[in-house]
């Protein structure tokens, strides 16, 4: 499973990337803030209250750092 993560290179993007890793996505994509997308671009695919980072699994939104662990652990994909 793929994961994509788009930071903005705050330290929960960080860990985000070493989860990933961590659990051995087949392939992880960073996406980062002024280099892949704008702060107009991220808001606009996210809304106005959206954190960093953003984080899908597969081709699957699951949300913040916080959401896709909850979703993680849910899954049995935490070990």
């Amino acid at each position: 499973m793929k994961a994509i993560i788009y930071s903005n290179g705050n330290q929960e993007s960080e860990r985000a990337a070493a989860l990933m890793d961590a659990v051995h996505m087949s392939g992880i994509i960073v996406y980062k803030l002024n280099k892949d997308f704008t702060e107009t671009q991220f808001r606009d695919e996210f809304g106005q209250e959206a954190e960093y980072p953003m984080i899908a699994l597969g081709m699957q939104h699951r949300g913040t750092l916080k959401e896709t662990l909850h979703f993680m652990s849910d899954k049995g994909m935490l070990v």
